[in-house]
């Protein structure tokens, strides 16, 4: 790998790979035991199938619908993922896999700067084979995957703790969700109709919902940017029964008019009907529509539940933990469920950091910090990078090896510095909660500026 995620600091060493390199998986490499480590084929598509759907799956329809996603996967649709982004480990002797994982590629923006994003997914080892270090084996190739493909940033979802172990901080908010009740649904008065019709999208609808989306995200630092081919996957390009399907419904003025779009699974969660996104026109007002949606949540979870054989008792809103949907149903959503975190990864720091140097300026430009002259010193311990300022220009980033701890500005211990830099918790928060991350008095004007 080109960084250490067992030491702290974001030193990268220097090196290219070859065609011939092992890293590609152009041939499978011998492990020990028995076990070989290769690159996915279609060939491998039911056994991986099999294989997540079993090993991810927390219920018999879970473990379908886990498997209904590997097989999306390793279909040749989606829109960057290929049959062949799969890493594999399996018995020489049986062609058994007994351990996997693999690499959707997407593209984030950060305040309007966009780059490539890694998305490592579907991480499991059969519990007979665990603890072998298989796993930190397929992340050295996939780790190396993204980097060839220009990927700045990785991003995964899971388990407390664990992909720390591989260079990952917690450092972006996920999830969050408020919930309410039959007893907390909006009653309409007599004579009253909806103001708001909601129905499937249908490909017609994706320019509008994807000008939405784009409006939406605009004031958003970090997000996902979403072309065509992704929002016509969404729409009808996955199984009915993929996990990770997203029904996409149309909100609807009385004048047949686009008002808004919002997300939600083709299934209850346990017994609770979910929104998992919804964003509106510009004109449109949340206290007009949210009521409309909240009902159409509750009818729908109905629905579902005869379906399924289950009881639907709650609606969702899973929005973060702040949305103006929730200020205008607060009392509504009497049960909040904290976020969980994103666990990111940015191997070459200094790099990043030149990547958004327009959005680290903007920053500068609009606090009290405007035309800043000098050098900022950001140390993690074993290395240090430099921020040299002209005129609240960022003119060099330089990253050499800490001489000593206390010889620079500001001190954040591991890779906590990405919990301020993407937003996830401020300087101030992070003083408190880690007793070895520090910044010099003088310099967290600047710092809060640089990373508000």
């Amino acid at each position: 790998m080109y960084d250490n995620p067992g030491q702290p600091g974001f030193l990268v060493l220097e090196g290219t790979m070859s065609e011939t390199n092992p890293y590609l998986l152009k041939e499978p490499i011998p492990l020990s035991d028995g076990l070989i480590l290769r690159r996915s084929s279609i060939a491998d598509t039911d056994q991986l199938a099999e294989f997540n759907g079993r090993i991810h799956g927390e219920d018999e329809a879970d473990l379908k619908r886990v498997a209904s996603w590997t097989k999306d996967l390793m279909s040749g649709s989606h829109p960057t993922h290929h049959p062949d982004d799969f890493t594999v480990v399996e018995e020489k002797a049986t062609g058994k896999i007994i351990s996997a994982m693999n690499l959707i590629s997407q593209v984030w923006s950060y305040d309007g700067i966009t780059f490539g994003v890694g998305r490592p997914e579907l991480v499991g080892t059969d519990p007979v084979f665990r603890n072998r270090g298989l796993v930190r084996r397929q992340f050295e190739i996939i780790h190396e995957w993204t980097r060839l493909r220009g990927e700045l940033l990785q991003a995964i979802t899971g388990i407390p703790y664990y992909y720390r172990q591989f260079g990952y901080e917690m450092a972006v908010e996920l999830s969050g969700r408020r919930v309410g009740y039959e007893s907390n649904l909006p009653v309409l008065k007599e004579n009253e109709k909806l103001n708001f019709k909601i129905r499937p999208a249908n490909p017609n609808d994706l320019d509008g919902i994807m000008r939405i989306y784009d409006d939406s995200a605009a004031g958003v630092r970090l997000h996902c940017l979403r072309d065509a081919a992704d929002w016509r996957y969404e729409l009808d390009g996955r199984r009915e029964d993929d996990v990770n399907r997203s029904v996409i419904q149309v909100i609807e003025s009385k004048k047949d008019e686009i008002a808004g779009y919002l997300l939600h699974p083709p299934y209850l969660w346990n017994d609770s009907m979910n929104l998992t996104g919804i964003e509106l026109e510009g004109g449109c007002t949340w206290q007009a529509v949210i009521p409309d949606v909240l009902r159409f949540l509750w009818t729908q979870g109905q629905a579902y539940a005869k379906v399924e054989g289950k009881t639907c008792c709650a609606f969702g809103l899973q929005l973060g933990s702040d949305h103006p949907a929730y200020q205008v149903a607060l009392e509504r959503l009497p049960t909040y469920k904290d976020p969980y975190a994103w666990y990111l990864r940015v191997a070459d720091l200094p790099g990043f950091l030149r990547k958004i140097t327009p959005a680290l300026e903007s920053h500068l430009r609009e606090s009290n910090c405007s035309g800043f002259d000098g050098v900022v010193k950001l140390g993690f311990y074993t290395s240090e990078i430099d921020l040299t300022f002209k005129e609240g220009k960022l003119l060099k980033i330089e990253e050499s090896r800490l001489e000593h701890w206390d010889k620079v500005d500001a001190g954040f211990p591991g890779f906590t510095l990405l919990q301020v830099l993407f937003g996830y918790r401020s300087r101030e928060e992070l003083e408190y909660a880690f007793p070895d991350c520090w910044v010099n008095p003088d310099f967290r004007p600047l710092i809060d500026a640089l990373f508000p």
